[in-house]
């Protein structure tokens, strides 16, 4: 009997890009499927995952499964970010800037994708350098993971959360 996951339905999965590619062999040309997926439950968790497979809704799959064992906790402040943050991830970088509410989300397709999965509603965010949908999931990911609130970085200096917001 094969391990089945349970379906937590709370959870919501977006496909970031679907790629098709091809290996080379002997016999001519192997067509497989890479499928990005990001998988979030709009409160804070958020999880990337790729699968890779000879069918797309195969592929879509495993990436799903992937994600929700890579889930991180992000913290929030409302309806958007606690802080200003940069997240890079190998030759990508990301700028992450919360904003007042009402604003939006202000981001680019595989940023916007990380973001309203994780439940953020208001938000700036700009990719640099490149622009590689994978790096840049990873880089969001990565700059969403680093937030603190100002209840973490007071117990970090041993001060009060007052004496942190000044």
């Amino acid at each position: 009997m094969a391990k089945r996951f349970e379906e937590a339905p709370e959870f919501q999965e977006k496909v970031v890009s679907l790629n098709r590619v091809s290996k080379t062999v002997k016999g001519g040309r192997i067509m497989k499927f890479s499928a990005l997926i990001v998988v979030g439950d709009g409160k804070g968790r958020v999880g990337v995952g790729l699968g890779k497979a000879a069918e797309v809704p195969e592929a879509i799959r495993k990436g799903i499964e992937d994600a929700k064992k890579h889930l991180v906790t992000i913290t929030l402040n409302g309806s958007t970010i606690p802080h200003e943050t940069v997240g890079k991830f190998g030759a990508s970088m990301v700028v992450l800037k919360p904003a007042a509410q009402g604003t939006g989300v202000i981001a680019g397709g595989a940023v916007r994708a990380v973001v309203e999965m994780a439940g953020i509603k208001d938000i700036r965010t700009k990719a640099l350098r490149s622009r590689n949908q994978r790096n840049v999931v990873n880089a969001t990911i990565n700059g969403l993971a680093s937030l603190k609130g100002a209840a973490e970085v007071a117990a970090m200096r041993g001060k009060t959360v007052e004496e942190i917001k000044g």
